[in-house]
C-alpha cells in the first residue's frame, strides 16, 4: 500500500503531536522512576496482560488474584493482552507499574490501516477455527483460515458448531472433516443445545491459552458465552434473513475458564482465552505467494523438488505438486482451492 504524501505543514502537525505524546511519556516515566526509587513501588514479580487500554494495563499475576490496573513505562511499546510482564505493585495495592516484557512463545498479528503487521494478543497455543452447520461452511474459507493459521505458527484446530443440525448420516460435512483430520488437523464437534455438547471442547481447551476465529454466524459469542457463564458477553443473533451473525465483542480480554470438572481443572491446568473482533477477523491480505503455498501443509515435502525452481504450480512440466494431484497424493480439491487463494490475492 503506497503512502500519502505530507505536505510540510502537515509533516509539522504530526511530528508536533509525536513530540508532545513523547514529553508527556517521559513525565510520566521520571515520576515512575521518582516512585520506584522512593520505594513506593513493591518488589518486581510476574504477571500476565488481561487487558489493555492503551497506555494502562490490567495485570494479573497469578489465577487466583485480581487484575491490578498498572500504567506502562514510557520504554515499554508494543505489549498486547496475553504478554507476560514483570510488574511492580503501588504499596497502597491501588495500581502498579509494568517494567519489562518477558518472553513471547508466540505472537499473533493483523495488519493496520497502513497495511503494517501489528501484534494483537501473545503467548498463544492454538487458533480454534470456527464453523458451523449452519451458515454452511465452504471449503476454500476454512483452507484460507488454515493459511492464515499456518502462517503463525500457531497450531490450528477446527470446530465444527451447531451439530445438533446435522444430518445422521453426515453428508458432505463428515467427508470434508475427514479430509482434514486426514492431513493431521485435530476436529472438535459442538454444540450449545444439548448438555454435554461442549465436553470435547473443554478437554481441548484445558491448560492451553486460545483464540476463536471464523466468520459471523458460526456461533462463537456463544460458544464464549457457555465457556465463561459468569462473563458478560453480548451475543450477535443470528439473522432469520441473511443467516449472517454480527461481531459483539469490542475489547481484547484473557478469560480463565471455569472447568466443568475439578479434577480435569487440576490435572491439566485451567484454559485460558483471549477474544477481540481484532483476531476473529483474520485474513491473508499480508501473505505472499510462497506464504500462501508453505500455508498447505501436504505441499511441504515436495517443494523444491519440481524441475523449474521458479515454478508457480500452474501448468509448468515436471511440477511436483502437480504430479502429486494425479497421483491423488493432493486431493484436487484442495489443490483448486490453493488456486483460487492465489487468484484472490492477486486481484486484490
Amino acid at each position: 500500500m503506497s503512502k500519502r504524501n505530507l505536505s510540510r505543514q502537515q509533516r509539522w502537525r504530526v511530528e508536533k503531536v509525536q513530540a508532545e505524546r513523547a514529553q508527556r511519556a517521559d513525565r510520566r516515566d521520571s515520576r515512575d522512576g521518582e516512585k520506584l526509587a522512593a520505594g513506593e513501588y513493591g518488589p518486581e514479580q510476574g504477571g500476565r496482560v488481561i487487558a489493555h487500554f492503551g497506555r494502562t494495563l490490567d495485570v494479573r499475576p497469578d489465577e487466583d488474584a485480581k487484575a491490578v490496573r498498572c500504567h506502562l513505562r514510557a520504554n515499554l511499546e508494543g505489549l498486547v493482552t496475553g504478554d507476560r510482564v514483570i510488574w511492580r505493585a503501588a504499596h497502597d495495592a491501588s495500581d502498579g507499574v509494568v517494567v519489562a516484557r518477558g518472553e513471547r512463545d508466540s505472537v499473533l498479528e493483523r495488519p493496520d490501516a497502513r497495511g503494517q503487521l501489528k501484534p494483537v494478543a501473545a503467548n498463544i497455543d492454538q487458533i480454534l477455527i470456527v464453523f458451523a452447520v449452519e451458515p454452511a461452511p465452504h471449503a476454500n474459507l476454512i483452507d484460507r483460515y488454515l493459511v492464515a493459521a499456518e502462517a503463525t505458527g500457531i497450531a490450528p484446530v477446527l470446530v465444527l458448531n451447531k451439530i445438533d443440525l446435522l444430518p445422521a448420516h453426515g453428508g458432505e460435512l463428515r467427508d470434508l472433516l475427514a479430509r482434514y483430520e486426514a492431513l493431521g488437523y485435530p476436529v472438535v464437534t459442538t454444540t450449545t443445545e444439548r448438555e454435554d455438547g461442549l465436553t470435547a471442547l473443554h478437554l481441548r481447551l484445558a491448560g492451553r491459552t486460545s483464540v476463536f476465529v471464523g466468520q459471523s454466524g458460526v456461533g462463537k459469542s456463544s460458544l464464549i458465552d457457555c465457556l465463561l457463564p459468569d462473563e458478560e458477553l453480548r451475543i450477535g443473533a443470528l439473522s432469520k434473513d441473511s443467516r449472517k451473525g454480527t461481531h459483539t465483542t469490542t475489547t481484547a480480554r484473557l478469560y480463565t475458564l471455569p472447568s466443568p470438572d475439578p479434577g480435569d481443572a487440576a490435572e491439566a491446568g485451567s484454559g485460558k482465552l483471549i477474544d477481540s473482533p481484532g483476531i476473529r477477523e483474520f485474513g491473508l491480505g499480508h501473505l505472499d505467494e510462497q506464504q500462501v503455498t508453505e500455508g498447505f501443509v501436504e505441499f511441504r515435502d515436495l517443494l523444491g523438488h519440481c524441475r523449474f525452481r521458479d515454478c508457480r504450480h500452474r501448468h509448468e512440466p515436471g511440477c511436483a505438486l502437480l504430479a502429486a494431484v494425479e497421483r491423488g497424493d493432493i486431493h484436487p480439491e484442495r489443490f483448486a482451492s490453493y488456486r483460487r487463494i492465489l487468484e484472490s490475492l492477486e486481484e486484490a
